[in-house]
């Protein structure tokens, strides 16, 4: 057949994925493999590296197998990932030194307040567009610096690489040839000029951190090297890259300043486009890179909700309140409200606009009739409420959404997009492309291999599938936001 495909590496933060996808944006063939999480201690999450890359390599392997069962030619990888999420490792062996520490991570906050009352935020949030959180990828290398034994004399040697998953992945896709990662990417570290567009050497001074580990930073749709023709059993050109809410932006054919999506996974992601204005938010939300093209940057504002689909999942396996996470649908639609019971889900900390490492989690409001589904519908809610609270960031910094793209897991669900509909007033749009993250990805791939002459070509495959109209009245969601503001205040520490 004529018609290439393109596989698209989606490596999540509870599994991996791989998926061929036509030019048109049809999936031709979808793997996907979870694995555990790590929790040595409260606040702590992590990773076995060798578990990313054998489930990445194995579900490669797979897709690229089907494809070949329906003779597609593959033109291109494209990348995307978990971002934030921070690893080490030798050069020369290609292993890491320790475990990838997880975004979710907590360990760095007191480090991070260290900082910040020595008075280190203001010039990292104007220089990195960030704050100073345990969130990010600065205070975590840090870590593995200062902790993992023989680290630091072996990074100072020049021995040792560090890289967020798309920079891990891309070394041993290309046998370790290319060290390099995307603009995007590099933007989530707090140790990346995104007005310069380069490592900031203030920064890895403040940090700890040798400038001659990081990697090299390119186009979000570049050459990032070519396969080891051992691994996936021929030399392909892996040409996109992007973090995966960057990726999901570009998948929701987010091309234009004001268009904004939000994704929600085992976080919630909200990222607006403001092209090639870099905004300053007052609210506490993020200024980022949304991806970077012929060496122009589009920036964007970013709202991140450190809970979603992990909130779900707890109700799951923590609380064994349903048994599979579609299940939370029906039981929640079988009450008319949440009884006043409001699910405080600061498992990790609060992020935007918040930014509160040390709070933690909490169910309020119960009463001898609370059941298991006002708990479930309040766990659906606290991620519809998050959202508001994002919204509300933003339309204080003077960008007030019209209507809101959504993907990701729990986009699936109904019910939730109609809450989300009701309680942020505004309209919600879930498109016919339910894999938006691993889309973007391949479009950046396609553009940067040249299947995609412009991304006027990428935009035009969007295809809207559902539509959500807001209906709660005004009394009712104030009576609702009142009492979430207040379940809020209950578990904040600052």
């Amino acid at each position: 057949m004529n018609d290439p495909a393109i596989l698209s590496i989606d490596q999540g933060t509870s599994s991996s994925r791989a998926i061929g996808f036509t030019t048109a944006g049809a999936v031709l063939a979808l793997e996907q493999q979870p694995f555990e999480q790590i929790y040595p201690q409260s606040g702590w999450v992590e990773h076995d590296p060798e578990v990313i890359w054998a489930t990445t390599l194995s579900t490669a392997r797979e897709v690229l197998r089907r494809l070949r069962e329906q003779r597609r030619t593959v033109a291109t990888i494209g990348v995307t990932n978990q971002r934030e999420t921070t690893l080490m490792w030798n050069r020369r062996t290609g292993i890491p030194v320790y475990n990838a520490i997880v975004w979710q991570d907590r360990r760095t906050a007191t480090e991070c307040r260290r900082l910040q009352e020595a008075g280190h935020e203001a010039v990292l949030a104007e220089i990195t567009g960030l704050r100073l959180d345990p969130y990010f990828s600065a205070t975590k290398l840090a870590w593995i610096l200062e902790h993992v034994k023989g680290a630091r004399a072996a990074a100072q040697a020049g021995e040792l690489a560090f890289g967020t998953v798309d920079t891990f992945l891309i070394w041993r896709l290309t046998g370790g040839k290319v060290h390099a990662t995307d603009a995007s990417n590099a933007s989530r570290t707090a140790l990346f000029d995104i007005r310069k567009g380069r490592w900031d050497e203030s920064l890895c001074e403040l940090f700890g951190v040798p400038m001659n580990c990081l990697p090299q930073v390119r186009d979000s749709a570049g050459d990032f090297g070519t396969t080891d023709p051992g691994l996936l059993g021929e030399a392909l050109p892996i040409r996109g890259v992007a973090g995966d809410q960057q990726a999901a932006l570009i998948g929701q054919a987010g091309f234009n300043t004001g268009d904004v999506k939000s994704t929600y996974g085992t976080g919630a992601f909200l990222v607006l486009n403001t092209g090639a204005q870099l905004l300053r938010s007052r609210n506490r939300l993020l200024s980022t890179v949304a991806y970077q093209l012929r060496g122009t940057i589009t920036y964007a504002l970013e709202g991140s909700i450190l809970s979603a689909g992990s909130t779900i999942q707890w109700l799951r396996d923590g609380l064994g309140l349903i048994t599979r996470a579609a299940e939370i649908e029906a039981l929640a639609r079988s009450v008319k409200d949440s009884g006043g019971v409001y699910l405080l889900p600061a498992f990790t900390g609060l992020g935007a606009p918040y930014w509160d490492p040390d709070a933690r989690g909490a169910i309020v409001g119960l009463t001898r009739g609370s059941s298991r589904a006002e708990i479930a519908r309040a766990g659906l809610d606290s991620v519809v409420y998050q959202t508001r609270d994002l919204l509300d960031a933003m339309a204080s910094d003077g960008v007030r959404p019209h209507l809101l793209k959504v993907d990701g897991g729990m986009s699936q669900n109904a019910f939730f997009l109609q809450r989300l509909a009701d309680v942020l007033g505004i309209p919600i749009l879930r498109p016919k492309m339910a894999e938006s993250t691993a889309f973007g990805a391949a479009c950046l791939a396609g553009l940067g291999h040249g299947l995609f002459s412009s991304v006027n070509e990428i935009a035009a495959l969007w295809q809207p599938d559902v539509r959500c109209e807001p209906g709660l009245g005004a009394d009712e969601l104030a009576r609702e936001l009142e009492g979430w503001r207040a379940a809020i205040r209950r578990v904040r520490t600052r």
